[in-house]
């Protein structure tokens, strides 16, 4: 009796022992199945970290700084000042800049009323020197008469058809005439000459003109300078963020070019993964990605593959490799894949440049 009861019980044992081993086994082809599913549809990698936009704020101007109106980490709208530059300076060269435009405003006045003064005196001119053409002519006309008329006295006066003293008067008219007429040519003559200087004023008026309109450019362009200078004694911020690496203090003399901190824009964030080349075979621009976080592990963000970099790191780092001498060991070279986040997915702001991150990219 007792022998069957442990027959009994060792045929259960093995039965169950059995059953057991068919579960664990199923279990394991469960387990191994979805690990292999897992690596069929997912590339998952911890090389990764979180990028984004970090604007170097510095100073476009020599000066004294006179007001910090930021501290470290505070946040930032685009367009809030930053830094003061003190103004003094500019402000004095902003007058200076002024005052010579006025002075060169001045002269051209004055070269506009001259050149006014000198058409004037140019039209006068031509009118007067008309005038003299007109009476040179006439005279001409009666020098050429009286010319007529005393080839005509000389040859009656040898006939003795008139008078010698009617013959001597229209001698003496001959030459009243051609005096005249001598004198009218020396009077076009000199007006001409005076019309010319007249012209060659209006000239110089005309070329100063041009000189003072191409100085007062040059002095508005000076102000506009000026301006600009002053303005930039105001250092604004370029973006909504948070400010980084402030290294400026109230009374530090600054210099053009110098950087006093960083502005950092939480708002334009995305993930450069770095995937080895044989996960790269499945992954495309446009795939969905899963993004868990080191420094939040309850946090599960979202995004997608937007872009593969067309070269590995290795070969835009400062010193890339050269294989060509020396014994080669091959080793597996990563590729940078950009992942841009969802909307709103980091709208609680807890990424940081810089961040460790493992984004799993859904290649199926």
């Amino acid at each position: 009796m007792e022998e069957s009861a442990n027959t009994v019980n060792n045929e259960r044992k093995k039965r169950s022992l059995i059953i057991g081993g068919i579960i664990g086994c199923i279990l394991i082809c469960i387990i191994v199945a979805g690990y292999l599913y897992y690596r069929a549809t997912r590339v998952s990698t911890d090389d990764a970290f979180v990028e984004g936009r970090v604007h170097t704020i510095a100073s476009k101007i020599a000066g004294t700084v006179k007001t910090v109106r930021v501290g470290d980490n505070q946040a930032v709208k685009k367009g809030d000042i930053l830094v003061e530059i003190d103004e003094i300076d500019y402000d004095i060269r902003v007058k200076e800049a002024l005052t010579a435009l006025d002075t060169e405003k001045t002269r051209l006045f004055e070269a506009e009323s001259k050149l006014d003064a000198a058409k004037k005196q140019v039209e006068e001119m031509k009118a007067a020197v008309n005038s003299a053409r007109a009476n040179e002519e006439l005279h001409e006309a009666t020098a050429r008469q009286a010319g007529i008329d005393m080839n005509r006295a000389e040859n009656l006066f040898r006939n003795e058809a008139i008078s010698r003293e009617r013959f001597e008067k229209t001698k003496t008219g001959l030459d009243v005439a051609e005096a005249q007429l001598k004198t009218a040519r020396e009077q076009v003559k000199r007006l001409e000459a005076s019309l010319a200087a007249q012209v060659s004023l209006m000239k110089q008026a005309e070329a100063v003109i041009r000189t003072q309109s191409a100085a007062i450019k040059q002095r508005q362009t000076m102000v506009e300078a000026a301006d600009l200078n002053k303005s930039y004694t105001k250092i604004v911020a370029p973006s909504d963020g948070y400010v980084t690496k402030k290294s400026v203090e109230v009374g530090n003399q600054v210099s053009a070019g110098q950087p006093l901190l960083a502005v950092v824009a939480l708002d334009d964030l995305w993930i450069v993964a770095n995937y080895k080349e044989t996960q790269l075979q499945k992954i495309r621009p446009g795939q969905k990605v899963k993004i868990s976080v080191d420094a939040h592990p309850n946090a599960k963000l979202s995004g997608v593959v937007e872009s593969i970099m067309a070269g590995t790191g290795a070969i835009f780092s400062l010193f890339p490799p050269e294989n060509a001498t020396g014994n080669f060991v091959k080793v597996v070279q990563r590729i940078p894949v950009k992942i841009v986040l969802d909307t709103d997915a980091n709208r609680e702001n807890i990424l940081r440049i810089g961040m460790s991150v493992v984004p799993t990219v859904y290649i199926r």
